[in-house]
């Protein structure tokens, strides 16, 4: 909705919003639900929330339709819950039950949905810049007109994929949103530490991709700039650039105290925290704070219902270990 469509139906304007507020609670209630899994040790492996920077995947996604492709990182859940993934799927996922999206097999950073044009997260950082751009060279090469969002992370930046990414994604013209999630940390470091030069946008430019620089906060102005952006896109101008500053209020991990952090570092950024500056707006448009409060608890139900099913669903089969892999043959005969 552009903004002379708010101006002249602030009611729908409004409720567009409070749309945005429940499905950034959803994602950071899921995120609860999975570190609390991880802590009762029903969760394996790593599990990296998004708490704090729920704006991104939500802007960025109420921006794409149902059909256009999306790669995701490490810190996926999010992503992939505003792209249209159900909770329960994902919670089976983390939990290696049967019912999750990748059978179990995937875990935390491996979610898959390709129904939704989820095409997956990927544990290795900088990993799905190159497949993105290989999904969108697919859909030019057939006339297409998806777009595919792809988001990392700042540390990102400094990997190889990220520009060979983008110089093949401009160089063929290619239908791509990058998305730099900036949350200010590589892991347990801080980014301004390891990164020379101006940092994400001033790379994309580099190779003359355009490039907007937004309040990751600001879950209007993320997808005021991501809508402008995926229409020129789908206008066939070429891959685009989105950085959107943020700040993530838990550690690297779910098991992460971040002790790595200046003391009084999260209490002087939970103010600016995009779930809270949303629900002032909301307030401020005549929105009860019981209704606000309504969206808290029923994303909390519902995660906690997701929860609770994965908890009780059985294992697969050990069986089921050896399909949906690619057989190529006994490496020391040479592959087939």
């Amino acid at each position: 909705m552009n903004q002379a469509a708010q101006a002249s139906n602030p009611a729908a304007a409004t409720e567009r919003w409070r749309d945005f507020h429940r499905m950034m609670w959803r994602i950071r209630s899921f995120e609860e639900a999975a570190s609390r899994g991880l802590k009762e040790k029903l969760v394996l492996g790593a599990v990296h929330p998004s708490i704090g920077q729920e704006a991104i995947p939500t802007g960025v996604c109420a921006a794409l339709e149902r059909s256009d492709i999306l790669l995701s990182t490490h810190r996926g859940h999010g992503h992939t819950l505003a792209k249209g993934a159900l909770a329960e799927p994902m919670m089976l996922e983390l939990f290696g039950k049967t019912g999750g999206y990748c059978r179990g097999k995937g875990g935390s950073m491996h979610i898959a949905d390709f129904s939704i044009g989820m095409l997956g997260a990927n544990g290795v950082v900088g990993a799905n810049l190159v497949i993105a751009v290989g999904a969108a060279h697919a859909i030019k090469l057939r006339g297409g007109r998806e777009v595919v969002a792809c988001f990392f992370g700042d540390g990102a930046i400094n990997r190889g994929p990220f520009l060979e990414g983008l110089n093949w994604a401009q160089v063929f013209g290619l239908p791509v949103l990058f998305v730099c999630e900036d949350n200010h940390y590589s892991a347990m470091t801080r980014t301004d530490a390891m990164t020379a030069g101006e940092g994400p946008s001033a790379r994309a430019r580099s190779l003359a991709i355009p490039s907007v620089e937004v309040d990751g906060n600001d879950v209007l102005a993320v997808e005021a700039a991501a809508q402008a952006l995926v229409d020129e896109i789908r206008a066939g101008k070429g891959p685009r650039f989105l950085h959107a500053r943020t700040y993530r209020l838990t550690g690297h991990t779910a098991a992460d105290v971040a002790a790595y952090r200046p003391s009084g570092e999260v209490d002087e950024h939970l103010p600016n925290e995009p779930i809270r500056r949303l629900a002032a707006l909301l307030a401020s448009r005549g929105v009860a704070s019981e209704a606000l409060e309504a969206d808290r608890l029923a994303s909390e139900a519902e995660m906690d219902a997701a929860f609770n099913a994965a908890r009780d669903a059985d294992y697969p089969p050990a069986g089921i270990a050896f399909e949906d892999v690619q057989q190529v043959g006994d490496p020391q005969q040479g592959a087939f």
